[in-house]
């Protein structure tokens, strides 16, 4: 259980970074005063938000979702996001401390200036969004970062979320995941791909392509009847390798050497297909679907020297050995989450095989980042 108490002691100088007149505001308790009016949480009763925004699990495409390789030869993802969530609570925060920005993470900051913020997702989601007020942003998540199931980017969109929200705006999926893009790839210049955002935006198992009109993006949900997705699912084995990982320099790197790697990539992006086909086929079939995830990954590993190490080829190689069909690390690699394609009837063994390391029970999520709880 997580607990998290955001009080702190009010400041001695009341209504700090709120104007000289804020100090007259507690004094004369009128709610039409300009300090009063400044600061909506007191003015409309201290509105709250929560977003819930799910992760997500990548099979096959993974690179492809780069600008700098889908602005000229197209991409695609095959992902689905999943029942583990990042949480942001949202506020705007009332001006009776010495600072006007708190923001709670694996760190807590309390600065006056939204320039002060070292967060860089929520320093310039503030500043894209127009927040003028100050504001309290808390959050959580099920799983740790910089684990490879894009939590990064579900931040992003969650935080987005929420500020709109207290806004008092609704935004569509499409403009949340566009939104969440500029800011990751633009403004604070990550080197991210596209899928992450967008699996967070829109929520669900999707074929996602990129590019095209205006580098546009299209999602097709894969429809599957319920008795093969579930057959399908029971194949998954999430493995935490307990490896820190560095996606933007696995990534940097990655975009770096695109142009010597189109063949790489052109094979990963034809895999979609192959997988889609595959999962429209019978369900006695689906054994294909975990060899062309060792395809995919033996591809990966010739990406960059950075995507894996002499650590993960053992564990990768201790899962095959065991009975798993396939499999690849989630996100950009380097360590996080591997994804491991295992019949039912082997599971166990392969477990036993990895028990040194924690495997995470999952399913897949049909929801997007969606708000949770919404009050004044």
């Amino acid at each position: 259980m997580i607990v998290t108490h955001t009080s702190s002691k009010a400041s001695s100088r009341p209504y700090a970074g709120y104007g000289p007149s804020a100090g007259a505001a507690l004094a004369t308790l009128r709610p039409d005063h300009t300090a009063w009016a400044e600061c909506p949480g007191l003015v409309q009763g201290h509105p709250m938000i929560i977003t819930r925004t799910p992760f997500r699990i990548s099979f096959f495409g993974g690179g492809s979702d780069y600008p700098v390789y889908y602005r000229e030869h197209g991409g695609e993802v095959l992902n689905t996001t999943i029942n583990h969530y990042c949480y942001i609570t949202c506020r705007y925060l009332p001006p009776f401390f010495d600072y006007k920005y708190r923001i709670r993470y694996s760190r807590s900051e309390m600065t006056n200036t939204i320039d002060e913020i070292e967060h860089p997702s929520v320093r310039e989601c503030l500043r894209f969004c127009g927040i003028e007020h100050g504001v309290e942003i808390v959050h959580t998540s099920d799983i740790p970062a910089m684990s490879g199931i894009g939590s990064s980017s579900s931040f992003t969109v969650g935080l987005l979320q929420a500020l709109y929200a207290l806004k008092g705006e609704m935004v569509t999926k499409r403009r949340l995941a566009l939104d969440a893009i500029h800011i990751e790839q633009n403004i604070i210049g990550e080197s991210v791909g596209s899928q992450d955002q967008t699996a967070a935006a829109f929520g669900g198992f999707n074929r996602i392509e990129f590019g095209g009109r205006d580098d546009g993006i299209f999602v097709q949900p894969v429809v599957l009847p319920p008795e093969k997705l579930q057959y399908f699912q029971e194949h998954m084995l999430l493995c935490f390798t307990g490896f820190s990982r560095y996606a933007s320099e696995i990534a940097g790197e990655q975009v770096r050497s695109t142009p010597q790697k189109l063949r790489e990539l052109r094979r990963i992006r034809e895999m979609v297909g192959e997988a889609l086909d595959i999962l429209r086929g019978p369900a006695y079939g689906y054994d294909a679907f975990g060899r062309l995830l060792h395809e995919s990954w033996m591809l990966k590993r010739e990406l960059t020297e950075l995507v894996s190490s002499s650590e993960i080829d053992e564990i990768y190689e201790t899962a095959i050995d065991a009975g798993a069909l396939g499999g690849k690390l989630c996100g950009a690699g380097g360590g996080g989450f591997f994804l491991f394609f295992v019949p039912p009837e082997r599971q166990a063994q392969v477990r036993r095989a990895l028990q040194q390391f924690l495997v995470v029970p999952f399913r897949f999520e049909t929801l997007a980042s969606h708000i949770v709880f919404y009050a004044h």
